[in-house]
């Protein structure tokens, strides 16, 4: 997991081919207006844009998630997000068998620890990164580019 602001950005275009891309795209977006919906953005991205109330820690915990196929980079664009996280590793207890469709495997698990994302912050979950985002009060706008693996 990577936890850093739009500004340090380029200090990651190396960690993936495609990391470069989906940062320009990103810094090439209105923010304040940003469109909701999900657009590809090029072959192995894709944007998911999505204004949403916060919700319970209890209730995103439900969800606690990762993916196989695909790297996330969450970047909270407006409002105060707060994300749970634990290492896949330790994770003993899966919620069902993995969904290939969805690219998600839930767990039962809890997170190890929780932190928060303000306005222009992102994080990037790697495979091995099981997070429960949309802890908060209020609305939240984000977006999330799909880095296909």
């Amino acid at each position: 997991m990577i936890i850093d602001t739009l500004q340090n950005a380029p200090k990651y275009y190396g960690v993936h081919p495609l990391f470069q891309q989906a940062f320009e795209y990103i810094a090439s977006q209105n923010l304040s207006a940003l469109e909701i919906g999900k657009f590809d953005i090029a072959e192995g991205l894709k944007t998911i844009n999505n204004t949403a109330q916060g919700k319970t820690a209890e209730a995103s915990v439900a969800k606690f998630e990762c993916h196989n196929k695909n790297i996330d980079i969450q970047l909270c664009v407006k409002g105060h997000e707060i994300m749970g996280w634990k290492p896949r590793t330790k994770c003993v207890l899966p919620n069902g068998d993995f969904n290939d469709e969805k690219d998600v495997q839930l767990y039962f698990d809890q997170p190890d620890t929780f932190f928060s994302l303000t306005e222009n912050q992102f994080v990037i979950f790697f495979p091995e990164d099981v997070h429960a985002p949309m802890i908060g009060e209020g609305e939240i706008t984000k977006m999330v580019i799909k880095v296909r693996i």
